[in-house]
């Protein structure tokens, strides 16, 4: 009896005080994007992408990567900007859906923190960050608020995956198109 509440006591003690020598470190949103194509890889900043989506000033290092892509400025910062405004109990409903598990699962193979090693951790990452993203915006979603909401510190933006996506553009447009028409109505019903 003796040594059993001894060894609750012993249990509490380390409970209260491991925080204090284990603390980790809460990661409240990404920090760099970093860019993989094949063996290459260049990491961006968040917040020198958050800079030139509402300022227009960039880096040199972030003007190499987007002048890579070929789009003018204004199309760039345009894409960056651009708020989605999507109730977060309705992004809740299609994110935790049959098909929105579908899309988050594949678009994981894109976008996923690093060291994943299945395609679930990056679907849930991307779920947190869509959800945050909203919170964050009060309502309202774009990139940067997307990447602001990621839940670790860096994001793998995989190029090769990625180009064998926009390939299939039209679907991915044609799905965009259906979430944001009438089945929306309905599930802001239910």
């Amino acid at each position: 009896m003796n040594f059993s509440k001894f060894s609750i006591s012993k249990i509490f003690f380390i409970l209260v005080i491991s925080p204090l020598f284990f603390n980790v470190p809460k990661v409240s949103a990404a920090e760099e994007i970093k860019i993989t194509y094949s063996i290459f890889s260049r990491t961006i900043k968040v917040n020198s992408l958050k800079t030139y989506a509402k300022e227009g000033k960039s880096t040199r290092k972030l003007k190499r990567i987007l002048k890579a892509t070929g789009s003018p400025d204004e199309e760039i910062r345009k894409i960056l900007n651009k708020d989605f405004e999507v109730p977060i109990t309705i992004a809740s409903k299609l994110i935790y859906s049959k098909i929105g598990i579908v899309f988050l699962t594949r678009l994981s193979s894109i976008i996923h923190p690093p060291k994943a090693t299945d395609e679930r951790t990056g679907m849930l990452a991307l779920r947190a960050s869509v959800i945050q993203g909203i919170n964050l915006g009060d309502g309202k979603i774009n990139l940067i608020k997307f990447f602001e909401g990621y839940p670790t510190k860096t994001i793998i933006l995989d190029v090769s995956a990625l180009s064998k996506v926009m390939n299939k553009v039209e679907s991915i447009s044609e799905l965009l198109t259906f979430f944001t028409s009438s089945p929306l109505e309905k599930i802001k019903t239910n």
